[in-house]
């Protein structure tokens, strides 16, 4: 369902008493959260705002607000000001949000917020991260905001400083690769090999994409230009194009192929390999995003959940090739097609996730 028709359908079978109304929209709200519908959560949260007592809209008003604007239309000014070039404003903005989602919604000894979008994550993280402390949903995803915080800080030439926030963006979501590849770009800044290395090692563990694994790789491919191990570089850049194709890497091999003076030969797997072990880095995806990925996609399908089971099948399939998990994506999901990275969509293919 659209967005539009979740709030008719919400709003029809509302009461008009405010505690049945309250509660009935919290098992809704419960349920699309379970199944990663963010236009259900979203349209719950403005259904819950609109028929709530005055004194309860100013509580919420003050957690979720900024100056009157809500964070997420906030963030959208932020973004705008990116666009425009306008790094000033979007700095003393993005400031403001900064202040305030650590103000509000700051970790304790006790309790935590996350930012978990979709069964995926929430999975994956209680797999790889487990914690004691009590998980309290954010209502927006301030992981994705503090990534934008950092990013301003790095462009406007304080690479050092955004290390801190883009930590805290990670404990929001540790299963975003997002702000780990802002980090990867801080550390290159900075010249700081080790701490490329192991912020690398780490994005691996959780990339649950094919594009997500070839950017490790093409930042490694960086790395060791840097430190002038071409033969290296170019294991890793080959790494990188096997998984998803794009098209600053033969830029960047030619640039290689210029500083040695010579041609370069492809490289064998054995040899794309042993430059894997020498860095300490993983090739290909990891087990246990697959294994989640395959535990989601068997239990979405035997409650039926067709929308998160084909989600869980995509994912699974553009890591794995196998063709199997393609046949059943096709099955429920008949215009299924995988997008290439120059956009087209090969016939008989399986889409891409990001």
């Amino acid at each position: 369902m659209s967005y539009d028709e979740i709030i008719n359908e919400l709003k029809s079978n509302l009461s008009g008493d405010y505690n049945k109304d309250s509660e009935y929209l919290r098992k809704a709200g419960d349920k699309f959260g379970k199944e990663g519908n963010t236009d259900g959560v979203r349209a719950v949260g403005e259904i819950i705002f609109e028929i709530m007592p005055e004194n309860e809209k100013q509580e919420i008003t003050n957690l979720t607000h900024i100056d009157g604007v809500r964070m997420d239309k906030f963030y959208e000014q932020i973004n705008s000001a990116i666009h425009e070039k306008n790094m000033i404003e979007a700095k003393s903005l993005a400031e403001k949000l900064y202040a305030k989602i650590m103000d509000v919604y700051k970790e304790t000894d006790k309790a935590k917020f996350v930012t978990f979008r979709n069964p995926f994550e929430d999975n994956l993280a209680q797999l790889l991260f487990k914690t004691d402390k009590i998980l309290n949903r954010a209502p927006f995803d301030f992981a994705t905001y503090l990534t934008t915080y950092a990013f301003i800080i790095i462009e406007t030439g304080s690479p050092i400083d955004a290390v801190h926030v883009l930590e805290e963006a990670i404990a929001f979501n540790p299963v975003d690769c997002g702000p780990r590849f802002e980090l990867a770009e801080a550390y290159k800044l900075m010249k700081n090999k080790d701490k490329l290395i192991e912020v690398t090692q780490q994005t691996l563990r959780i990339a649950s994409s094919p594009i997500a694994i070839a950017r490790c790789y093409a930042n490694m491919g960086y790395l060791c230009v840097d430190l002038h191990e071409l033969d290296d570089a170019v294991n890793f850049y080959t790494a990188s194009v096997t998984f998803a194709p794009h098209p600053a890497i033969p830029l960047e091999l030619k640039g290689i192929a210029q500083m040695k003076g010579s041609d370069i030969k492809q490289p064998t797997h054995d040899e794309i390999m042993a430059t894997m072990k020498k860095y300490n880095i993983s090739f290909g995806p990891d087990k246990d995003v697959i294994s989640v990925a395959a535990q989601l996609a068997s239990t979405f399908l035997l409650n039926k959940d067709m929308r998160n089971a084909v989600m869980s099948l995509k994912m699974l399939y553009n890591l794995t090739q196998d063709e199997k998990i393609k046949d059943m994506i096709l099955k429920y999901d008949p215009s299924a097609r995988r997008v290439n990275a120059d956009g087209t969509a090969p016939e008989g293919s399986v889409p891409d996730n990001n």
